[in-house]
């Protein structure tokens, strides 16, 4: 029964043994990154309407409606890309101080373009809405990006090899061994410039409203052994 239980452990360490010992194989390793750069196609602003910002003047209910006013206009789906993500007023302050309950809400809004949140942030400063956050970047396909950037650095790494082995008495053979862990996404949180600057609230001056998103920048590092004829 022991002599069994050898017999069954052996075995599959064997075969684990071959499979993974490439070592003795003439090889030559490589490494390669391929990086590229892509536009925002997904915004995501904080809007924060507070009576405070209008010294008590403009009610919450009247900024929102200004605001939806201006999103409407621009071709915004308020029910999918605007979110109430929290509301609060001074209510405590009130018995205190006695002072006017003053409230305020926040929302998050989705868009796809730098030319329409430029627009949309130009026409909100106008109804007295500058409270504005850049809270992230993203772009819908990264998933689909990141397969084909490891594609290309595949290509790339293959490239090198027959490069590197162009002046040596030998063929480069099939590939090995290949390890894609390495996938990094730079710029998806920061990186709103208008007109040239880092920050939305007052900035928005003047008939004319360049405003632009950092690209997104992604890299795919692969490792390939290839084997050596």
């Amino acid at each position: 029964m022991k002599n069994l239980f050898f017999i069954l452990l052996f075995i599959p360490l064997v075969s684990l043994a071959q499979v993974n010992d490439f070592t003795k194989t003439p090889q030559l390793q490589t490494k390669a990154t391929y990086t590229t750069e892509v536009i925002p196609d997904k915004i995501t602003l904080s809007i924060t309407l507070a009576e405070q910002n209008t010294k008590g003047k403009v009610s919450v209910e009247e900024l929102e409606k200004r605001m939806e006013k201006v999103l409407l206009e621009n071709n915004v789906d308020i029910q999918k890309q605007l979110t109430l993500k929290d509301i609060s007023s001074n209510f405590k302050d009130y018995f205190l101080k006695k002072t006017d309950i003053q409230k305020t809400k926040n929302y998050q809004l989705e868009i796809f373009d730098a030319v329409s949140a430029g627009t949309i942030l130009k026409e909100l400063e106008s109804q007295e809405i500058s409270n504005v956050e850049l809270l992230k970047t993203e772009y819908s396909k990264i998933e689909e990006l990141k397969i084909e950037l490891k594609g290309k650095a595949i290509l790339k790494a293959k490239k090198q090899a027959e490069e590197m082995v162009k002046n040596l008495n030998q063929e480069l053979g099939p590939a090995i061994y290949i390890s894609d862990l390495e996938t990094n996404i730079f710029g998806r949180a920061s990186g709103l410039n208008v007109r040239g600057l880092n920050s939305i609230s007052n900035q928005i001056n003047g008939d004319d409203l360049d405003i632009s998103f950092d690209k997104i920048r992604i890299e795919a590092t692969v490792t390939v052994y290839f084997a050596l004829k």
